[in-house]
C-alpha cells in the first residue's frame, strides 16, 4: 500500500518545493481570548481526572441536589457546557458558528439523540418518530450555518436514533451467517427505500419486519432531505455488534444518493482503526464502490468503544476485536490513511475523506501525502476534531488553508450533559492524552499575564 502511494507520488512529479511545515506549538491560541483559554485549560484538566469522567451522571445528579438546578445549570453552562456545545438555541449556535469561522473552522453539527445498546429507556416507534423529527430540523440548521452554498455542509448521523439496537442486533447475527447476502443486500434494501413497499426478511418476526420498514423509511427521509438542502451525512461506527448492520443500512442509502448522477457522496461511513478487520472492510468497500460507479466517502477514525468491546468479548469468550495496543491502532490508522489518500487521489471528485483525529502525528501524515499527491488543501479531503478539543491542531490546519470541521454539539443542559458524559466516557484515551494541549494553553496564558521579558514555566 505505501509502495502504491510512493508510486503515485512519484507519477505526479515532484512536488515544486517541500510540504510547508505544520506548526502545533500553540501560536494560534493567540487568535483566542483569555477567558475563552482559562476556561479549556480549567475544564480539560478536570476532565483529565478519571474518576469526574467514570461517575459523571452521579456527580451531575448529586451537584443538583446540593446547589440547586439554577446554581448548577450556571456551573455547567460557565464550564463543561460552554467548552463542547454551541448553545441551546439555533441563534446560540450561529454565534458559535460565526466565531469558528473567523477562526478558520466550519462547523460538523452533532445531535445528542442516541439509543444506547443495554438501555432500558423507553422506545417504541413514537420515540423513533420523534428522533427523525430531530434529524430533519438538524439538516436545516446544518444547511443555514453555511450559507450560501460556497462550502459543503455536514451533520453526524447516529443510525440508532431511528432505529432500535435490539433490531441492529439481530440483522448483524443474520448478516454474519453464509448465505444470508441475498436477503439482506443493499440493493433490496435500497429498493424498499424509494419504493415504500413491505419487505419481508425471514430472520425477523413481523413486528420486527414492520420495525424495519419503519426504519428504512426514516432513514430514507433523512437522506432525501439532506440531499435537498445540500447536507452531507457521516453515520457514526458504534459497536461491533452493530456495525454490519449499519454498514447494511448505509450501503443501501448509499446505492441510492451516491450514484454519479446525485454529485455526492451524501452518505459517508465511519471506520475505526482500533478494530483489527477495518483495512480489509476499508479496502473491500472502495473497491466495491469504484466497481459499481458510486461516490465513496469516509470518515475514518481511531475508535472510541475500546474498553466496552473488551469486556464484552471477555463477558461472551469471543475474540477480542481490537488492536492489542495503542501503537498497533495508530499503525492501522496510519495504513488506512494512506490506502484512502491514495484513492482519493486516483478517483477524485468521486472519493471523499475526512481525516478525523487528535493525533498530530496522524495529522502531519496525511498533509503530507496530501502534498506529495497533489492533494488540494480545500479538496476532497478535510479534518475533523471535537469542539472545545485539539485547537492547536484544529487552529494550525485552519491558517494554513486547509478545510477543518468541528462537531458541535447542541441542545438544552438536560439533552446534551448526559451526551457529553458517555462521550468523554468513550474518549478516556483522548482526554487524558490532551496534556500537551493543557501544557500550550498554559503557556500562551503565562505569555500573556507576566510582564515582557520573563518566561513562562515550562
Amino acid at each position: 500500500m505505501l509502495q502504491t502511494c510512493r508510486a503515485l507520488c512519484s507519477q505526479a512529479g515532484p512536488p515544486s518545493r517541500s510540504c510547508p511545515p505544520l506548526k502545533f506549538d500553540g501560536g494560534a491560541f493567540q487568535l483566542k481570548h483569555t477567558k475563552e483559554l482559562t476556561r479549556a485549560l480549567l475544564v480539560l484538566r478536570l476532565c483529565a481526572w478519571p474518576p469526574l469522567v467514570t461517575h459523571g451522571l452521579a456527580l451531575q445528579a448529586w451537584s443538583q441536589r446540593l446547589l440547586g438546578s439554577r446554581l448548577s445549570g450556571a456551573f455547567l453552562r460557565a464550564s463543561f457546557y460552554g467548552q463542547f456545545v454551541a448553545g441551546e438555541t439555533a441563534e446560540e449556535v450561529r454565534d458559535c458558528v460565526q466565531q469558528l469561522r473567523t477562526l478558520g473552522l466550519r462547523p460538523l453539527l452533532a445531535v445528542p439523540t442516541e439509543e444506547e445498546p443495554d438501555s432500558t429507556a423507553k422506545t417504541g416507534e413514537a420515540c423513533y418518530e420523534g428522533n427523525l423529527g430531530v434529524m430533519l430540523r438538524g439538516v436545516d440548521l446544518s444547511r443555514s450555518l453555511l450559507e450560501p452554498l460556497s462550502q459543503p455542509s455536514f451533520m453526524q448521523l447516529k443510525v440508532t436514533a431511528l432505529t432500535s439496537t435490539r433490531l441492529c442486533k439481530e440483522l448483524t447475527s443474520w448478516v454474519r451467517r453464509p448465505g444470508a447476502s441475498l436477503e439482506l443486500s443493499p440493493e433490496r434494501l435500497a429498493e424498499a427505500m424509494d419504493s415504500g413497499q413491505s419487505l419481508q426478511v425471514s430472520c425477523l418476526n413481523a413486528e420486527q419486519n414492520q420495525h424495519l420498514q419503519a426504519s428504512l423509511s426514516r432513514l430514507h427521509r433523512v437522506a432525501q432531505h439532506a440531499r435537498a438542502r445540500h447536507v452531507r451525512l457521516l453515520v457514526d461506527a458504534e459497536y461491533t455488534s452493530l456495525n454490519p448492520a449499519l454498514s447494511l443500512l448505509v450501503a443501501a442509502l448509499a446505492m441510492r444518493w451516491n450514484s454519479p448522477g446525485e454529485g455526492g457522496p451524501w452518505v459517508w461511513n465511519t471506520y475505526q482503526a482500533y478494530l483489527k478487520d477495518t483495512l480489509e472492510r476499508l479496502e473491500r468497500d472502495t473497491e466495491a464502490a469504484h466497481r459499481a460507479g458510486l461516490a465513496f466517502g469516509v470518515k475514518l477514525v481511531r475508535g472510541a468503544y475500546l474498553d466496552k468491546e473488551r469486556a464484552v468479548a471477555r463477558l461472551q469468550g469471543t475474540e477480542d476485536p481490537t488492536q492489542p495496543d495503542y501503537e498497533a491502532t495508530s499503525r492501522s490508522y496510519s495504513r488506512c490513511l494512506e490506502l484512502m489518500l491514495t484513492h482519493v487521489a486516483r478517483h477524485s471528485p468521486m472519493c471523499h475523506l475526512m481525516v478525523a483525529s487528535h493525533n498530530e502525528e496522524s495529522v502531519r501524515q496525511a498533509t503530507k501525502c496530501m502534498w506529495e499527491l497533489g492533494i488540494p488543501l480545500d479538496g476532497p479531503v478535510c479534518f475533523g476534531q471535537l469542539l472545545g478539543m485539539c485547537d492547536h491542531v484544529s487552529l494550525a490546519l485552519g491558517q494554513a488553508g486547509y478545510a477543518v470541521y468541528k462537531s458541535i454539539p447542541y441542545g438544552s443542559l438536560e439533552e446534551v450533559i448526559p451526551y457529553l458524559i458517555r462521550r468523554a466516557q468513550e474518549n478516556r484515551s483522548v482526554l487524558q492524552g490532551a496534556r500537551r494541549e493543557q501544557k500550550l494553553l498554559a503557556q500562551e496564558l503565562w505569555r500573556r499575564l507576566l510582564p515582557r521579558g520573563r518566561r513562562a514555566p515550562h
